[in-house]
């Protein structure tokens, strides 16, 4: 169905050339001639853009949020076949106590639990006017509206950072594993030799179904290029998945210089960043275990960890938004650990102090273990801690508010390698392991003459052949999750970075222009010949451009980074719906979608129906959203009513600060208004 339009009026010279016309009375011949001159005198005066207005919902959230139809771009494009749709199952929010976004059987033998039958066509009143749509139900997911509202309550009660606590810790998902992650990409590491032909059988098959083409239902200022936030994460997680792989995997490799006589070595161990996006505190330990059972307890060396792979990618984590305590200002770096960042849990004693603890612990750095108590509202760790860290000690500068309780902080470390080296040598000890020597971490690759000591001339002896550990990251369909669902920035960093250092097609031109060329005859060791090209910023916008310049027809967007936490990135509406588009017919496309957040369910789009109970997109709209101080996005999917499935794009910037509490109903407005269709 498509929207009511009525036109906009943008000057007044037609109702003023209109009503100077209707005063003369002339003969016959005259009125003609004088009506043709006032019709081309209208388009004289009328804007070329002239077009129809937005949907009323939409026209009337912007006028509440004091906000006009020049601030925001808008494009609706119906995608698919509306009995084919490729997108996933709509997830039913019901309210006990109310009606609210509940199908109605048609019978008493329907359920309104999971509905494991054919789909169903049944009619469903519009919310939002007198005509009935025809709804074509794929079967539903059900979920109480009170389950997710207790859900988000109990997540924001116990942290200030509920992004970074979700994509760092074990945390049980409020969805089932069916409906969070397609089934094929639910294993936790996959094999690396699968890396090619997985890629292989994907882009044989990419782009080979008919596709449909349709004109948009909205196309409002599309070409507008713009700050869009989170919402330029779409770019590289996408870009990814179709270069990379959906199943692909980072694998970091240890190696050793010297000799093992026992559980002993004599030596350095050689731990080869892969710029993993997601080494978690957990997963390092588990590389560290993997490290121990092959026989290495005692280390007579040095630690070295290299992380070549990405070069002169840290930032001034206060540039942005002099925020550097938090992690989203994280930067990247070969063997990023943990985001860079400490969790500090807090546990009240009595009414005076609190204990502290820390995940992970830093080794030869000193964390306060208790904290005196002030009656306060709790907040975030800068108002409620103020942290400062100290080059041997964290301080805090504040007492803990009362109303904290139990709670976790998060708080970013500011040097990533510091971090790291830090982190592995409290792993390595706590394994009951020991070091004689340092964790060192370098941004070059290991050389035997530099790093051995000469009183070490063990270690002189060359790099072990073949890696005693490659440690498998998540899948790349995982990784992604986070990025879209938590909205990382980091690790979408780490993304876009790892997408010009494995991709083959760039590789190859790529190689030795890293700085450390070796001649064949000199490579005795996998370390030397089979790691990934040295890649940075602008190596890996490059390979993002090229790769939008190859695939899609709009002109690329303007990236400086691929988190889209910038504020000199932009990027156009029709680019947003273009890439959406495409990727809606990509054999990876479950992946894609699965790693939105779902409309008043799950991700940073949850609250949508705290601000719009009665939307129609509430579970079946897919998106990822993006905020800063003059910016408002959503971009993503919405199944309609109809069965048809749409591609939407909102984006909304402003001179002024906005106010996302009265800005992003104009999007959430957008999304109940496709859902209706």
């Amino acid at each position: 169905m498509r929207p009511t339009l009525k036109l906009r009026n943008y000057t007044t010279s037609h109702a003023k050339l209109t009503a100077n016309s209707q005063h003369l009375k002339p003969s016959n011949h005259i009125t003609k001639r004088l009506s043709m001159l006032v019709l081309f005198a209208t388009s004289i005066v009328t804007p070329i853009h002239v077009q129809a207005a937005l949907p009323e919902a939409i026209e009337t959230a912007l006028v509440r949020a004091d906000l006009s139809a020049a601030d925001i771009s808008i494009v609706i494009t119906p995608v698919g076949d509306k009995n084919a749709s490729r997108l996933p199952s709509p997830i039913q929010v019901i309210d006990s106590t109310k009606t609210v976004n509940q199908v109605q059987p048609t019978s008493s033998d329907d359920s309104v639990n999971t509905d494991t039958n054919s789909s169903k066509q049944k009619l469903v009143q519009n919310n939002s006017s007198n005509k009935q749509v025809v709804n074509y139900q794929s079967p539903l997911v059900t979920i109480e509206k009170r389950t997710i509202t207790e859900y988000e309550k109990q997540l924001h009660a116990y942290t200030d950072d509920p992004y970074t606590y979700q994509s760092l810790e074990s945390s049980p998902s409020l969805l089932p594993d069916a409906v969070s992650m397609p089934a094929k990409h639910r294993t936790d590491n996959s094999n690396e030799s699968n890396n090619d032909s997985s890629n292989k059988s994907q882009k044989a098959t990419t782009n080979t179904s008919i596709k449909i083409s349709f004109s948009p239902l909205i196309n409002h200022q599309p070409d507008i290029a713009r700050t869009p936030a989170s919402t330029m994460k779409l770019v590289p997680s996408f870009i990814a998945l179709d270069t990379l792989g959906a199943d692909f995997v980072w694998h970091t490799r240890v190696y050793h210089t010297g000799i093992i006589i026992g559980d002993q070595l004599l030596g350095d161990l050689v731990i080869q960043g892969s710029g993993d996006p997601k080494m978690t505190h957990e997963h390092l330990q588990q590389l560290l275990y993997k490290v121990q059972t092959s026989g290495i307890r005692h280390i007579n060396g040095d630690i070295i960890v290299d992380s070549t792979i990405f070069k002169n990618v840290t930032k001034d984590p206060a540039a942005f938004d002099n925020s550097p305590l938090r992690p989203y200002n994280a930067s990247p770096d070969g063997f990023l650990v943990n985001f860079s960042s400490i969790g500090i849990q807090s546990y009240p004693l009595n009414n005076a102090q609190a204990q502290l603890t820390y995940t992970p612990q830093l080794a030869n750095y000193q964390l306060p273990n208790l904290i005196n108590i002030r009656a306060t509202a709790c907040g975030q760790a800068r108002y409620s801690l103020a942290p400062q860290w100290q080059p041997t000690q964290l301080t805090l500068n504040a007492n803990l508010p009362d109303s904290c309780g139990e709670h976790a902080f998060y708080v970013a470390y500011p040097d990533a390698k510091d971090f790291a080296a830090r982190v592995i040598a409290a792993k390595w000890q706590a394994l009951g392991n020991t070091l004689s020597g340092k964790v060192i971490t370098q941004e070059t690759p290991y050389d035997v003459n530099k790093n051995t000591k000469s009183s070490r001339r063990l270690a002189a002896i060359g790099m072990s052949p073949l890696p005693i550990v490659s440690y498998p990251s998540l899948n790349l369909t995982q990784q992604i999750y986070d990025i879209n669902h938590f909205s990382n920035n980091v690790m979408t960093e780490q993304v876009a970075l790892s997408i010009a250092a494995y991709n083959k097609s760039s590789n190859n031109e790529a190689l030795n222009k890293t700085g450390d060329k070796i001649s064949n005859n000199k490579q005795t060791s996998l370390y030397q010949f089979g790691k990934p090209t040295t890649t940075s910023y602008p190596a890996a916008l490059q390979t993002i451009n090229q790769w939008w310049q190859t695939h899609l027809t709009t002109p690329p967007p303007y990236l400086t980074n691929g988190s889209g936490l910038c504020r000199d990135c932009t990027i156009s509406a029709a680019n947003l719906s273009e890439l959406l588009t495409y990727a809606y017919n990509h054999p990876s496309f479950d992946a894609y979608v699965s790693s939105l957040g779902i409309a008043g369910v799950s991700g940073t789009i949850s609250a949508h129906s705290e601000r719009l109970p009665e939307s129609q997109a509430i579970g079946r709209s897919w998106i990822k959203t993006g905020t800063l101080n003059n910016v408002t996005s959503m971009a993503g999917y919405v199944k309609g009513l109809s069965g048809q499935d749409y591609v939407v794009v909102g984006l909304i910037n402003s001179e002024q600060a906005l106010n996302p509490y009265t800005a992003r109903p104009v999007l959430d407005a957008m999304l109940d208004w496709t859902a209706q269709h």
